[in-house]
């Protein structure tokens, strides 16, 4: 038995198997479809020919564009932003003669990250909090929290604010700024950045 929340809107050609959980105002729109044993979160979007496999977890207020197709292993924190088309992964070394459905690899995108237009992620890396990826990258190592990727493979540019701003600091070593949009502070220490006043 799927656990819809009664708010939720599901489109009428979209599939949810049964099992699947969907939470409180979450909406699923045109050809979807959810595995049964997918958890997603409440205020969710899920766009036209989302797929979402059976072990995922997606957390609250995250937004799927067109095209996507969220694998096993994959999990979603709140507020993560998937741009349209963009590609996970959840086997390192495809080859279609050989099964390794007990070899995939988890993916992990933290809270707040943003992930952009046709990027690939390849599995088993972590996306840090807040991080940026730029349309197209392809990521194949660990994203630092705030960081700006571009590039194939991807590469880190620069460093973004929880708003989506990018921030005037350098790559690495210590520095302190301020986002224009929200006067959040940040400070960049031995090159990890963190925000320490709101």
């Amino acid at each position: 038995m799927s656990k819809i929340a009664p708010d939720a809107t599901i489109h009428p050609s979209a599939i949810v198997d049964n099992g699947a959980s969907i939470g409180s105002g979450s909406r699923v729109w045109h050809f979807v479809h959810v595995c049964g044993e997918a958890v997603i979160g409440k205020k969710c979007s899920l766009g036209q020919n989302v797929f979402v496999s059976n072990h995922v977890t997606i957390g609250d207020n995250v937004k799927i564009q067109n095209n996507v197709s969220v694998y096993d292993n994959v999990t979603l924190e709140d507020d993560v932003f998937c741009g349209p088309s963009m590609v996970f992964t959840n086997v390192y070394n495809p080859r279609s003669a050989v099964s390794r459905k007990d070899e995939y690899r988890d993916t992990l995108v933290r809270r707040g990250a943003t992930l952009g237009a046709n990027c690939t992620i390849v599995c088993g890396v972590e996306i840090g909090e807040y991080a940026f990826v730029g349309a197209g990258a392809v990521v194949n190592r660990e994203v630092p929290a705030y960081a700006l990727m571009v590039g194939v493979p991807a590469r880190q540019i620069g460093w973004m604010s929880k708003s989506g701003e990018r921030l005037p600091l350098p790559m690495t070593g210590n520095g302190r700024t301020i986002c224009p949009i929200t006067n959040e502070v940040y400070e960049l220490t031995s090159g990890k950045l963190r925000c320490v006043e709101v």
